[in-house]
């Protein structure tokens, strides 16, 4: 099984707070889904480094989602990028 690691860039608000849910509905069994608590000063410089300048961001495997860097996070993009995949 390939375990993959699923980094939610939040600020704790209701369209975080939705995103959150999205991504553990559609995570499978080999995704490891963390949220990243952009109020924590190490947390916000790590989403710097990713290149995140909005949220909610998913970081997958240490690549920024391409919908997270463009726009806004988009299921069907990130499931592309492995999301729920065995």
């Amino acid at each position: 099984m390939i375990m993959r690691t699923i980094e939610i860039f939040s600020a704790g608000c209701s369209c975080c707070e939705d995103a959150i849910k999205s991504v553990k509905g559609a995570s499978g069994k080999g995704d490891r889904v963390e949220v990243r608590d952009m109020k924590d000063v190490q947390v916000a410089a790590q989403a710097k480094k990713h290149g995140i300048r909005r949220v909610p961001a998913v970081v997958i495997d240490g690549k920024l989602a391409d919908c997270c860097a463009s726009g806004g996070m988009d299921i069907d993009t990130l499931k592309g990028l492995g999301l729920g995949s065995p």
